[in-house]
């Protein structure tokens, strides 16, 4: 493993800032007839905001639980609770979500 020095963590830890981190989780309503197309709309909302760099991480999660996914956004919890208003999913009645405010490293990515 790494060694990390103080001097290393203190610099790294200048350098955090602000993010919100989503947990997209399924209501009932995500099984009905049509919900599908409304899903197929979130993804590729989805992925038009990680492509302008507004939700860098994108993680859908299908593992059978009520959980859709976990994203986190570069943006406030205000700025991100207004952008999950307006998700087709969500306005649908497909998905419900909760915010958390964290800090984060700016340039971490997934391998």
């Amino acid at each position: 493993m790494t060694t990390i020095t103080d001097d290393f963590m203190r610099q790294r830890l200048s350098q955090a800032r602000n993010y919100t981190i989503v947990i997209l989780k399924k209501t009932s309503r995500t099984s009905e007839q049509g919900a599908d197309k409304i899903i197929w709309e979130h993804g590729r909302r989805n992925m038009a905001m990680n492509a302008d760099g507004l939700l860098p991480v994108v993680c859908p999660v299908n593992d059978g639980t009520d959980l859709a996914g976990v994203g986190i956004f570069d943006a406030s919890v205000e700025e991100t609770l207004k952008i999950l208003d307006d998700d087709p999913g969500v306005k649908a009645g497909l998905f419900t979500f909760e915010l958390h405010p964290c800090r984060g490293f700016p340039g971490s990515s997934l391998p």
